[in-house]
């Protein structure tokens, strides 16, 4: 296999510069899911080493593809193994965006979230992060093609042997290592530096995006379990009442589905937060790419800057000012010795220039493929993030109209409306405190009847109020 990753035969261009796209990918010709996660141990009883995989099922659909090694396919895969794949894919292909991992350990997280990775519901959303990846290089023009790819969906065993065998990972790995080191041009492409700068943008406002969602989350879920508390008020109180018992314990009964409702509710949410994660992560990506094609630069001008010694040096041998006895004793070297250095630094200097322009064309090979893909990459992000965010709007208002629509209900509510209409006394001894201390006692008829309104006009407003705060957390 040929050593320099930028001129693998993986995809066509023209000129070297302008991809030449697929007419179709790998999605138009099998159905690809992660259907199931399964929690498996190794090792013996007394130490034992827990480990989830995770269930590839694959369907051909075009009875005349012949691009599949089986037509339909089951196996498992662990979560290091989609790692490795990914890893093995953004070293034959450095230019492009390369599609992300679910988060591998929990991020963002607030009190209802698990942070065992073991946890049922993180296992889930973590299996729809890797069908969501295995979806994204399925429909990319060129990795939906790679032979390990298919290799990955289909070879229960030996999978990466094409990579072992060649040594090209190998190869590529440890060129790569040079391009995590922060380097500084004599002449950065303004291009890859704007990219460059969007894709840390990008990183860091969807992660303070995701800091305050999070925030939030958790606001809320407090918010909505204090009112739990308001719900056991109006049933405690509804066994001291004998006219209104049925009203307020309907009240109680709204206010404690409104406290367990929040549930479904930050749970799709969560499904939401982990769609703008994936671009947490593709700010990265994008950065990635930019930081390849600056070690591809700084090799060219390393290269020129060879050149560029080298037909100096050859200045000074024709001038005869580079010899040893010329500079001690001032003698100065003869025409044969100085034509021999001259020959040799001709050579040297034909050989940099040809690794000058084999440098300068796996830079501009890089740039153009990588120009192409980050064009895609932006028209994609545009799409995705257009409809996660109309997506989270949308769960924000059905979670506001469940909300109105139990004040709606209480208020409603003919013996609560009874309730605050029939007394008109205002005092403030009857009720003081939060919702939890509040325990209806034995009091005579008459102060009931001066303090009624007093209690029940300080619950419900309270209710009322927090209720409104959560549609504005939800609308902001």
């Amino acid at each position: 296999m040929d050593q320099d990753e930028f001129s693998k035969p993986h995809a066509k261009f023209n000129d070297g510069t302008v991809e030449k796209k697929p007419k179709d990918c790998l999605l138009d010709h099998m159905e690809i899911s992660v259907s199931e996660a399964e929690k498996r141990a190794t090792g013996t009883l007394n130490i034992r080493d827990f480990y989830t995989v995770y269930l590839i099922e694959t369907k051909v659909t075009d009875s005349d593809w012949k691009g599949a090694l089986n037509n339909t396919c089951a196996l498992w895969r662990r979560y290091s193994e989609f790692e490795l794949l990914r890893s093995d894919l953004e070293m034959a292909y450095p230019y492009i965006v390369m599609p992300t991992l679910p988060e591998k350990r929990v991020m963002y997280a607030w009190q209802k979230v698990a942070t065992d990775t073991f946890d049922p519901d993180f296992v889930d959303r973590r299996r729809v992060g890797l069908e969501s990846f295995l979806l994204r290089v399925a429909s990319h023009p060129i990795l939906s093609h790679d032979s390990l790819f298919m290799s990955f969906l289909q070879k229960e065993e030996g999978w990466r042997d094409t990579v072992k065998d060649s040594g090209y990972s190998i190869f590529s790995e440890s060129r790569f290592k040079a391009f995590s080191v922060s380097v500084r041009l004599k002449q950065p492409d303004k291009r890859f530096e704007s990219i460059k700068n969007y894709g840390a943008e990008l990183q860091s406002h969807t992660g303070e995006l995701l800091r305050v969602r999070a925030k939030l989350a958790g606001s809320l879920f407090n918010l909505h379990r204090l009112h739990a508390n308001y719900g056991r008020v109006f049933s405690e109180w509804s066994a001291i009442e004998k006219e209104m018992g049925d009203g307020l314990q309907k009240a109680g009964h709204y206010l404690d589905s409104l406290a367990l409702g929040v549930d479904s509710i930050l749970e799709e949410e969560e499904l939401i937060a982990d769609q703008f994660k994936e671009y947490l992560f593709f700010g990265a990506a994008l950065q990635n790419v930019c930081k390849r094609r600056e070690a591809l630069q700084l090799e060219v001008e390393q290269a020129e800057g060879l050149v560029s010694a080298k037909s100096q040096e050859k200045e000074k041998v024709q001038l005869g000012k580079m010899g040893i006895m010329s500079r001690l004793f001032g003698s100065v070297d003869t025409d044969e010795v100085r034509e021999l250095k001259v020959n040799a630094l001709d050579q040297r200097i034909e050989e940099g220039r040809s690794s000058v322009k084999a440098a300068r064309d796996r830079l501009n090979t890089f740039s153009g493929k990588a120009l192409v893909d980050i064009e895609r990459f932006q028209a994609q992000k545009a799409v995705d993030l257009r409809e996660t965010l109309a997506s989270f709007v949308v769960l924000q208002i059905k979670m506001s109209r469940k909300v109105y629509g139990t004040i709606e209900k209480l208020i409603n509510n003919d013996n609560m409306k009874l309730l605050v209409s029939k007394f008109g006394i205002k005092v403030s001894r009857f009720y003081k405190g939060s919702p939890r201390d509040f325990k209806p006692g034995p009091v005579s008829a008459n102060v009931w009847k001066a303090y009624h309104d007093q209690a029940i006009n300080k619950i419900v407003n309270k209710v009322l109020e927090e209720l409104i705060n959560v549609t504005y957390l939800c609308i902001i």
